[in-house]
């Protein structure tokens, strides 16, 4: 009987039945398929794993993200899971999903590491959109750190090896899913999926998304990266580019809006000459006062200073602070880690150069790099300038490392002044200080650097030393210039953001990390985020006592030290800049430099800040009814240009 049962046994596992009592293969399958579910978990987990390790760059914190319930790590991993299970069933073998979303995942999580060295902020889902202009400033950041590009190089080219490795080596053996297997998947997966992604809008309150400890907390990214994880918070920030109308926005409440009555035109003198020039980086390294600077890299600028601009950026994204400095609008009204050129910026906006035309003005931006850089070529026209110069419409210019030379850059900006005849408005923005700062940049550093300051950090603060002084010695040029014009010429300069020095801010002792905080007192938001300004005339000097401010609010002074009057751009401007320095989406600053932090939580708004981003809305996103208030010769450029 014994062998008979061993017989039957034998055979029943030859043909798939259990051995123990005979069960229908179904136990077995089940067992098999709740084994391969379990790898699945597993394999998520330690993607999950991987991804915060690498954007925490701590164990630690990553042990405690997977194990608290105060955090939803679990509820990553669970996605991570549900994405793999509906992966595999379209792919029809168990466990490929992995060998594609994997990678993927922790391909992204390296690059918010890495942009979180130089830019402070993590990835959003927004700065995918720029993957070009990384890709053409590769060449600068080879050069800063040829053996981390090697490795990089090397350890990309050995990642892509193994997985084509594990690809063969998975197709062979990762078993194929019959249609059930694969429409039971699908049945799990995609209703899960898709109710969990319906609870993402942040906008939108979301029981469930509470319990499962899912906290969009869009006032502080850091936080909202920190407490969500990576992927969450990621996937969080995806409806950002759906900017929706502020509460109140309403006809009735841009009709409200209090109006001064300032005629659009000069008052009290001929019409100047006007060049803005937005200086790559610009900063005073001297601030660094645990070091010594032999000679003073910035004597002109020094002399000259009228104040400080509050970049909402640091160490890059120089179009947003452009975006603020030619509108007038600010980034505190619009979505983290939006970018206007990129995301909104489609039809015609009121800018400076619409002004000046509407004044007369010849109106040109000039850059000596591509025009696609930023989307400028776009958003210039739809800002109304009647021209953009690039480096593929001007002269060759002579270039320190890749980039063109501010002393080239200011030579061809004079030739193309005395071409004109008419008043002109030009917008300029340098290149030479962009950054990464390689120490074979200049054949020669005149600055010295001293003071205690690993060798590497000196060499890049030396060769930033450098660039700011050519920087320098350029703004001095374009003074003896407009010195010997009979016309009034009004030079206005400034930095878009620090430079991104990395380890000089900490080696220094001048910051606590490498890149900037988004939040702290007024003077440690002041020592990381104010640029030099300067705004000056041939006739009438240097405008002093600006203070600190906002970019957004540098129209307002451009168009006051010109003698003209706007009822948006000194009228609406002029009343902010009454109550306040610094509109930015963490603080307010007031003109007698007290902070009003989390101002956009707060449940009552200074109406003034509350018109402020209404108005704003209504022009960029809205039915424009201020527009012919606020901008009223807007309409007639943008109708003789189209």
């Amino acid at each position: 009987m014994t062998l008979v049962s061993s017989a039957v046994a034998a055979t029943a596992v030859e043909k798939g039945f259990a051995v123990d009592t005979g069960h229908p293969t179904r136990v077995a399958k089940t067992m098999a398929a709740l084994g391969s579910v379990g790898l699945t978990l597993l394999l998520a987990v330690l993607t999950v794993a991987a991804v915060e390790l690498i954007t925490r760059n701590s164990a630690t914190a990553t042990v405690t993200f997977l194990t608290t319930y105060a955090q939803p790590g679990w509820t990553t991993c669970g996605l991570f899971l549900l994405a793999f299970l509906g992966f595999d069933a379209l792919i029809g073998r168990q466990h490929k999903a992995v060998l594609v979303l994997a990678p993927v995942a922790v391909l992204l999580a390296f690059i918010s590491e890495q942009k979180q060295i130089f830019l402070t902020d993590p990835l959003y889902p927004t700065d995918l959109l720029f993957g070009r202009q990384i890709m053409e400033l590769m060449p600068a950041l080879v050069r800063d750190r040829p053996w981390t590009a090697a490795a990089v190089a090397i350890g990309t080219l050995a990642a892509i090896a193994a997985l084509i490795s594990v690809w063969v080596f998975a197709w062979k053996r990762f078993r194929p899913l019959s249609l059930k297997e694969r429409a039971l998947r699908l049945a799990i997966a995609v209703p899960l999926l898709t109710g969990f992604s319906s609870i993402m809008d942040y906008n939108q309150f979301s029981w469930v998304r509470d319990r499962l400890n899912v906290f969009p907390i869009m006032w502080d990214q850091a936080e909202n990266y920190r407490h969500n994880g990576f992927m969450l918070a990621f996937a969080i920030n995806l409806p950002m580019a759906n900017v929706k109308a502020p509460a109140g926005y309403s006809a009735d409440a841009i009709d409200h809006i209090q109006q001064e009555p300032l005629p659009a035109g000069t008052t009290h003198r001929s019409k100047p000459d006007v060049i803005v020039v937005m200086s790559e980086s610009l900063w005073d390294p001297t601030r660094l006062t645990s070091l010594k600077f032999t000679p003073d890299p910035m004597p002109v600028i020094r002399e000259n200073t009228s104040g400080a601009v509050f970049s909402p950026e640091f160490g890059g994204l120089t179009a947003n602070v452009e975006f603020e400095a030619l509108t007038g609008f600010s980034n505190a009204f619009l979505p983290t880690g939006s970018i206007p050129y990129q995301q909104y910026v489609r039809d015609p906006i009121p800018s400076l150069a619409t002004f000046f035309r509407g004044e007369g003005y010849t109106a040109r931006a000039i850059h000596p790099f591509a025009g696609w850089f930023w989307n400028r070529t776009s958003v210039y026209k739809s800002f109304g300038f009647e021209t953009f110069r690039t480096e593929e419409t001007m002269p060759v210019m002579t270039k320190r490392g890749i980039f063109a030379s501010d002393e080239s850059l200011t030579k061809e900006l004079i030739r193309q002044a005395d071409a004109q005849e008419d008043p002109f408005f030009f917008f300029t923005v340098t290149l030479q200080g962009h950054g990464p700062y390689e120490p074979d940049r200049y054949a020669k550093n005149t600055i010295k650097v001293e003071g205690n300051l690993p060798f590497g950090d000196r060499q890049a603060l030396s060769t930033y030393a450098q660039g700011v002084k050519e920087a320098d010695d350029s703004l001095k040029m374009l003074m003896d210039w407009a010195r010997s014009r009979d016309r009034e010429t009004i030079i206005v300069v400034f930095g878009d953001h620090l430079p991104p020095l990395n380890t000089v801010y900490t080696a220094s002792g001048y910051m606590n990390n490498v890149t900037a905080s988004r939040r702290g007192s007024v003077e440690q938001m002041k020592q990381e985020h104010e640029t030099p300004l300067i705004v000056w005339s041939n006739k009438t000097g240097v405008k002093e006592d600006i203070g600190t401010i906002s970019p957004a609010l540098l129209p307002y002074h451009i168009l006051t030290q010109a003698g003209f009057e706007h009822p948006y751009y000194t009228g609406f401007l002029g009343r902010v800049q009454k109550q306040y320095d610094v509109i930015d989406r963490y603080q307010l600053i007031g003109d007698d430099g007290k902070a009003t932090p989390d101002w956009a939580r707060k449940k009552t708004i200074d109406p003034l800040i509350r018109d402020y981003r209404l108005l704003q809305h209504d022009i960029l996103f809205g039915k424009r009814r201020g527009l012919e208030r606020f901008f009223p010769s807007h309409a007639g450029v943008i109708g003789a240009t189209s």
